[in-house]
């Protein structure tokens, strides 16, 4: 579960900024994009895998992509699910 706001990446070109948060309903994807007519739902999609693989059911997930190649993009969000997850 997401228990705080938590961000990850940059808005420099090639990058991408992530912002996780908790969400009360579910999961919801915001894509912002130059590229979001090709590529948003593949990242979409790539950030529900990563939030399935880390067991999280409600979160709030804003991607402000400016070009970021897949790998980065998983690193983003990787490393924003990771801070928004508080240690137990």
């Amino acid at each position: 579960m997401i228990d705080r706001t938590a961000s990850a990446g940059s808005l420099e070109s090639s990058d991408a900024m992530v912002t996780v948060g908790p969400h009360p309903d579910g999961i919801e994807i915001s894509v912002t994009s130059p590229v979001e007519r090709q590529f948003g739902d593949r990242m979409r999609a790539t950030a529900r895998e990563i939030l399935n693989t880390k067991g999280v059911t409600n979160a709030t997930v804003r991607i402000d992509d400016r070009g970021a190649l897949d790998c980065t993009l998983r690193a983003r969000i990787e490393t924003a699910v990771g801070r928004g997850i508080a240690p137990r």
